[in-house]
């Protein structure tokens, strides 16, 4: 577990990484791929803290590796979920379809291949407790503002934790082999509007689902790479 700020930890469980953030007792940002709760929760402690100040669950969004284990989490610490209202349902449902589109090139298609394919679209399904829309703030550790960021998924959100100027980025992009686009989006045109509007906002530093932390002018590097034009604009996309 690495501390990233004054509240925020990064836990990296290989092929994606969950965050701890501290006020008010313990929230984690996102739960990893199904079956990974006992490597969370050994992290966690090895970090110093105690799994059980876990009161609540945020997830930025669906998808098996960051919800795949909140049904789980929510019932062992009684912790409260929240989720942006437009994956409610989909949340409580246990799953859906994968994103549609492959973000071209050789990386992402051997990407998609080892790391997304085998992974089954399904979760165990869990209760959102609060719905929470674009601008909203969360009342956890001074100040966490939602921002709906959709085009890797429709209730896709990043998060802001005001005090610290930390982005919790989600999937709106990956930083693995430096800044890039995610693997696969629903509508990539829209996830690269999403990139720059979480860019517009005021941090210094931004965490990812994949890959390692920006720690300095992470919003001007965010814009620097993706004001570029869009590199697969009028190239089709493969179907996944």
């Amino acid at each position: 577990m690495k501390q990233i700020s004054d509240h925020l930890y990064q836990v990296s469980l290989g092929i994606v990484n969950v965050f701890l953030l501290q006020g008010d007792g313990l929230t984690l940002i996102d739960t990893g791929v199904p079956g990974s709760t006992e490597k969370v929760l050994a992290a966690i402690r090895k970090g110093g803290k105690n799994p059980e100040d876990i009161r609540n669950i945020v997830l930025t969004h669906w998808h098996p590796d960051h919800a795949g284990n909140a049904a789980e989490l929510k019932q062992r610490f009684k912790a409260r979920v929240y989720a942006h209202a437009a994956e409610s349902d989909i949340l409580e449902q246990g799953g859906g379809p994968r994103p549609r589109y492959l973000t071209p090139g050789l990386v992402n298609w051997v990407a998609f291949r080892l790391f997304i394919k085998g992974i089954s679209p399904q979760i165990a399904p869990v209760i959102v407790d609060e719905q929470v829309q674009d601008g909203d703030v969360l009342p956890l550790a001074g100040g966490l503002r939602v921002v709906h960021t959709p085009g890797h998924s429709a209730g896709h959100m990043a998060l802001l934790v005001e005090p610290d100027g930390v982005l919790i980025a989600g999937d709106i992009c990956a930083n693995a082999s430096g800044l890039d686009y995610s693997i696969v989006y629903e509508d990539l045109a829209v996830g690269r509007q999403s990139i720059l509007k979480a860019a517009d906002l005021s941090f210094d530093q931004a965490v990812f689902g994949h890959g390692g932390p920006v720690t300095q002018q992470a919003n001007a590097k965010l814009k620097a790479r993706f004001q570029q034009p869009n590199p697969f604009a009028g190239k089709p996309l493969k179907p996944v």
